[in-house]
This record gives structure tokens, sequence and C-alpha cells, in this order.
């Protein structure tokens, strides 16, 4: 099993936060410490279940790599991938989640075999002008360095599982290096059988801290390989809420009516506002990350805002957070949230990887039976929020298939659909982000 111990890097406490976010500059460093922690996290998930098929570890060894540092142009570009994504996965009718980071991990696995045009699409869409040479090494180092403690936990793994049948299918070894030196994928040969079913969604499990189940119902039989990456975060509050804190009082839903639910009150010290939306930054424990809510202005819908969000606008304001006195009011929720983003990354501008006839991934192996190519694209998630922190985990899989308040005192309360996200203190981009439309669905 390939798992590495996250080292840990402090950041600045977040009576130091505005100061540090202000330029540019800090934004950098900011970013860095959270590339650093998704990197870490490919290697930090240290318990892996019994599986049947065959572990390659033993024959593809991890290498020592050199990481990028991240600048601007990589906080820029991640950013902007952020939001695309998000803006083109939100179901208007119901909660919805999804973990950037987490897509672009096995998004960026996958691309390590594509080559030609369909590497071309691939990297614009996940790194904008970054090649992938450059974006493995800011992603390795990214997650080399994010936090990962005891009562502020992110953990990422990955594996690769591909066909065991010689006659059909043959994997380039060049690929399954690069994946085990950049991101520490864990590598299976296996039958395709029922036992590589439950492997791989025991393997999902295990790594989402039972947060998700599963993430494959059968395995196809035009299936040659799958590439998987899990998230998990799991953080208590800096100030966990007492009983006194919790109440409750009425959502508003989209279409009018109302629901009780309970509520959960604090007194935050960052308080958001872009011009249309207001909200709060409210941190977990140690300062390493931090919940960040917006609440559209009242003439404002949830869809209309979330379609005027940009990568570059949402860092500015989280960056230029107001230190104020914030009477907060959060819903508990808890929901789990699923998509193919098939339709979606072919819209954001990687159609050929999808294309049966067209698609290129020569540099990651090779079928009789035909081209390889991505047959699906499955994100799942998970979230939990109430008193005591936040649960939170993501699952994406890439299936290949071949052709067969007092001063100055700010109030918000969360009591109609709203954006959320869980954000990194040191980079401030999202490693989660959400919609709330109905806290009890």
């Amino acid at each position: 099993m390939l798992s590495m111990t996250l080292k840990r890097k402090d950041v600045e406490l977040m009576n130091n936060y505005k100061r540090h976010l202000k330029s540019k500059g800090a934004l950098l460093l900011s970013l860095i410490l959270l590339l650093s922690i998704m990197v870490n996290l490919t290697s930090c998930i240290t318990n892996t279940p019994s599986v049947k098929a065959e572990d390659l570890m033993g024959k593809v060894k991890p290498r020592t790599v050199d990481g990028e540092e991240v600048d601007d142009q990589f906080i820029d570009s991640t950013a902007d991938f952020t939001i695309e994504l998000f803006q083109n996965s939100i179901d208007d009718q119901r909660n919805s989640l999804v973990s950037p980071i987490s897509v672009m991990f096995a998004l960026a696995m996958t691309a390590n075999g594509a080559d030609g045009e369909t590497l071309v699409q691939m990297e614009e869409v996940l790194g904008k002008d970054i090649p992938l040479k450059e974006l493995n090494q800011y992603l390795y180092y990214y997650a080399n360095n994010l936090p990962n403690q005891e009562k502020s936990k992110f953990k990422i793994a990955n594996s690769i599982w591909f066909r065991d049948d010689e006659n059909r299918l043959t994997v380039e070894k060049d690929f399954l290096q690069k994946n085990a030196d950049y991101y520490n994928a864990q590598i299976y040969k296996a039958p395709f059988s029922n036992d590589t079913l439950n492997d791989i969604n025991a393997w999902v499990k295990t790594n989402t801290d039972d947060m998700i189940d599963k993430i494959l119902d059968e395995i196809h039989e035009n299936a040659v390989m799958y590439l998987i990456n899990a998230i998990v975060f799991d953080a208590e509050w800096k100030v966990i809420y007492c009983d006194y804190n919790v109440y409750e009082d009425a959502f508003n839903l989209g279409d009018g009516t109302k629901q009780t639910v309970e509520f959960m009150r604090s007194e935050e010290s960052l308080y958001l506002d872009d011009g249309k939306a207001a909200g709060f930054i409210k941190p977990y424990y140690d300062d390493k990350y931090s919940f960040a809510a917006l609440l559209p202005n009242e003439e404002i819908s949830l869809d209309s805002y979330i379609e005027s969000l940009t990568g570059e606008g949402l860092l500015d304001t989280i960056a230029n957070a107001e230190s104020a006195t914030v009477n907060a009011s959060i819903p508990k929720f808890s929901y789990d949230y699923e998509i193919e983003l098939n339709e979606i990354l072919e819209n954001m501008g990687m159609p050929i990887a999808f294309n049966s006839k067209a698609a290129d991934f020569s540099k990651m192996a090779h079928s009789t039976r035909g081209n390889i190519f991505i047959a699906d694209v499955l994100h799942k998630t998970f979230i939990s929020l109430d008193e005591k922190g936040t649960r939170a985990g993501a699952v994406t899989k890439v299936e290949m298939e071949d052709e067969a308040a007092a001063e100055n005192l700010k109030i918000v309360k969360l009591d109609r659909p709203f954006v959320y996200a869980i954000i990194d203190n040191s980079t401030n981009l999202p490693i989660f982000i959400g919609t709330v439309m109905n806290p009890e669905e």
C-alpha cells in the first residue's frame, strides 16, 4: 500500500488571516500550502482493505520526484476549474456538492495516459495553459503539504485498477510509473470479476472513512481500467456549539414554502460581501481550514448568483474578508450527492476523450478489442455539518473502456438557499463547494 505521513506545515492563525491573504503573493503562499495538503492527502490514507486483486506496488515503486511550488497561474487556473465545474454540476432542485480537487486528481491521473489532441483538450480543461508535466509537479507539491491533524483531518488516496487479461490489454509501464510517482496511486491488476467489484467498493468505503459505501454497481464487459480518487475531510469547529446555541426556526425553500429546521447560532469575526451576496467565514480547529458561506441578496436568485461567480472573484471575496462581528446562523444539514460528469466535461472542452473512435490514450494502454476511451466519470460526495464540526467525503471514478456582532455588527442567517465551501486557509481554494436548497432533504 502506498501511503505517506503528511508533513504538517504551520499557517498563520486567523487573527493574521486578513493580513496574510491581502496580496496576490499571500494568495500564492496560501495556495502552496493548500496544494501541499492535497497531494499529501493523496498519500495519507494508511489503512487499506484486504483485496484479492494483485497489488503491483512491488513492481511499480514510487520514485523520488520534484514538486513545483504553486504560482499565480496555478492558483487562477485551479480557481477557474473549480467554479466552472461547480456551475455545471449543481442541481437547482436539490442540495449539491462537488470536490473539484477530487475530480482534478482523477482526471490528471487519466491524462498521463493521453496523447495528441486528447491530451491537449484535457490539459486545457484541467490547467488552462499549464502542461501536464507541470500540473503533475504542482499537484504533487500541493498534496504533500496540506495539513492533516487529529481534529482537522484531510486525506487523499488514489488507485488504478486494470483488467488482468494480457491477451486483451497491454498497459504502458510509464503511465503506471508516473501515477505512482506523482499521485502515490495504488496499482492493482484484477480479473474484473465480482471479487474485483467488491475490492474496489471496499477500497472506496475504507478511504472515505465509511462515508461513501461504493462507486460501482457492476463491472461492464468493456471496462478495462478504473482510476479512482477518494478524499476525506473531518474537522471540529474551532469553537464547538453548545446546546443553548441550537434553536429551531424556519428555512425558506426555493418554492416559497417554509421548513422548520435546527439552526446553530454563533458569533464570527470575518464578514464576506461581494456586492451580490453576504456571508461569513467560520474556522475549524487549529485554523487550517474554514467553512465559508455566501447568501445571495434578497433580489438575486441562487441560480443567477452562481452564474455570476468567477474563480478570481471568489478568491478575492475570501481574501478581502472584513474584520467585523457577525451574528451567524447555520442550519444543520447532512446529505449525499451523485453526478455523472461526462457531458459536463465534454462541454468544458474535452469531448475527444469520450469519443470511442477519436480518443487517444495510447500512452495508457492498448486493447485488442479496439480503441480505449473514457466511458464514464462518476462523482460522489457526502457532507454532514452539526454542532461538533463537519465530515465530508468525495470519490471520483474514471472508467476506461474499449470498443466492444458588537461594533459594526453584521447579521447573516442562512435561512434560504445558499452557497458554501470548505476552504483551505492557506490558499482560499475550495476543497468542497456546494449548495443547500433544503437542510432536511
